[in-house]
């Protein structure tokens, strides 16, 4: 069984930096890390490296942003373990606003290949957010579904080949996943970049999002500059007890938001709880 789960944010991003900078993907909203996001990355891999063998994570699931890649590259290489590409893990983006179209999709793992030649295309995403943008509690629901769909799958497929597995996304998505380990949608964080988040299973046998203990919370004591851009919902705009609406992207208004949710068949996926 699936026994340990690191959770890390990207890397500092090069729009931070400054408003001059290319989507390596030709994405929207794709931003790279800034050189000191990747010595961040670097900092992350050199800590699982300095780990024992039997405490590295020996997979990494990943956002399929560029930006989470890039973070997860050092990682992977260092470990020589494979990145698997999971929709699942992406970017919150609030509602968008009605007539204004649908919010950016990354390419597939196929694809994303072409930049990552770590990427293992064999793992399908188990799960898809909806293209229209959620709200704080949809962001909850569908992280709650994305750990309990890819926990199970883990073990099935894999036969309890990775016990250790990374997950890298985005401060928002993080909340959220740690939220659901934790068993407290409430749980107050605040999530800084290639910051790490670890959760030990101390009750086999359980639901998949049951019997996790959350060992650390946010920690950037292995990064040289510590805990820097953190994040919390708190940080959010809300106008009548709702997250405020984004626009969409030009241009997509026509475009179907599809696959959305659980992607294995239904026959295939576990109870929550």
């Amino acid at each position: 069984m699936l026994e340990t789960i690191y959770i890390a944010r990207h890397g500092y991003r090069l729009n931070w930096v400054t408003q001059v900078w290319k989507s390596e993907t030709g994405l929207p909203r794709d931003p790279p890390l800034a050189a000191f996001g990747h010595t961040q990355a670097q900092e992350l891999a050199d800590y699982f490296l300095s780990l024992p063998e039997d405490q590295r994570p020996t997979a990494i699931l990943s956002s399929p942003y560029y930006r989470c890649l890039q973070t997860t590259k050092p990682v992977s290489n260092a470990l020589n373990v494979p990145i698997y590409v999971e929709h699942g893990l992406s970017e919150w983006y609030s509602p968008v606003q009605p007539g204004s179209g649908l919010h950016p999709r990354p390419a597939s793992a196929e694809n994303l290949r072409s930049y990552f030649s770590e990427i293992d295309p064999s793992w399908s995403s188990v799960w898809y957010p909806s293209r229209k943008g959620e709200d704080v509690p949809e962001v909850h629901d569908r992280t709650e579904g994305v750990l309990a769909t890819v926990i199970p799958e883990l073990e099935r497929r894999f036969e309890g080949k990775h016990k250790r597995i990374l997950l890298v996304s985005h401060a928002a998505t993080i909340i959220a996943l740690t939220r659901a380990l934790a068993g407290d949608r409430e749980k107050p964080m605040r999530i800084a970049c290639c910051s790490l988040t670890t959760f030990q299973r101390d009750s086999p046998g359980q639901a998949p999002l049951d019997g996790w203990k959350l060992l650390s919370l946010g920690d950037g004591s292995h990064l040289k500059d510590g805990a820097t851009r953190d994040w919390g919902f708190e940080d959010i705009v809300i106008a009548d007890g709702k997250v405020v609406n984004d626009l969409g992207q030009p241009g997509t208004e026509s475009e179907a938001d599809e696959p959305v949710g659980p992607q294995l068949p239904a026959g295939e996926l576990p109870a929550r709880m």
